[in-house]
C-alpha cells in the first residue's frame, strides 16, 4: 500500500545533533511530525559523521508519518575540510584563501558523487572544481 505525500522538507542539520530547536522544531512541527522521533532516528543514522553538515530529505505522509534520505555533505563544506579551511574567501575573484590540487578534487568528487549529477570522476572533478573556484580557491587547469 502507498502513503499519499504530503510533503517534502530539505533541511541541512549537523549530523548526530538533530534537536527539537530551530530549523528542525519548526519544520517538522508545522506539518504534525513527531520531532523526538525525527531527532532520535536521524542522530543514530549519522553518529558515524559527527561535526558534519548532512543535508537530510524528508518525505511527509498525509498519515503524519515521514521517512527520510540523507544526501553528502555541502560540497563547500567537504573542499574546507579537505584543505583545512574555516572559511572560503568573501571576494572570491580578488581574494584566494588557497589552492587545491587534482587529487583533493578526486577526494572530494568521489565523497560526493553519489548526489551529484555526473557520469564520470571526471565530469563530478570539474564541479568540484567550480565550486571551488567560487569558494576563492585556486584550481589546476582541467581540460
Amino acid at each position: 500500500m502507498n502513503k499519499e505525500i504530503q510533503t517534502v522538507i530539505k533541511l541541512q542539520i549537523q549530523a548526530g545533533k538533530a534537536n527539537p530547536a530551530p530549523p528542525v522544531g519548526p519544520a517538522l512541527g508545522q506539518h504534525g511530525i513527531p520531532i523526538q522521533d525525527f531527532c532520535t532516528q536521524f542522530n543514530d543514522k549519522t553518529r558515524d559523521k559527527m561535526g558534519e553538515i548532512i543535508p537530510v530529505e524528508i518525505t511527509v505522509y498525509t498519515d503524519r508519518s515521514f521517512s527520510f534520505i540523507c544526501k553528502t555533505p555541502p560540497a563547500s563544506f567537504l573542499i574546507k575540510k579537505e584543505l583545512g579551511l574555516k572559511k572560503g574567501s568573501g571576494v572570491p575573484q580578488k581574494d584566494k584563501v588557497g589552492s587545491i590540487t587534482v587529487e583533493q578534487l578526486e577526494n572530494v568528487a568521489k565523497v560526493k558523487m553519489p548526489d551529484l549529477n555526473a557520469n564520470t570522476l571526471e565530469a563530478a572533478v570539474k564541479i568540484i572544481a567550480g565550486t571551488a573556484k567560487r569558494m576563492g580557491i585556486e584550481t589546476p587547469d582541467l581540460v
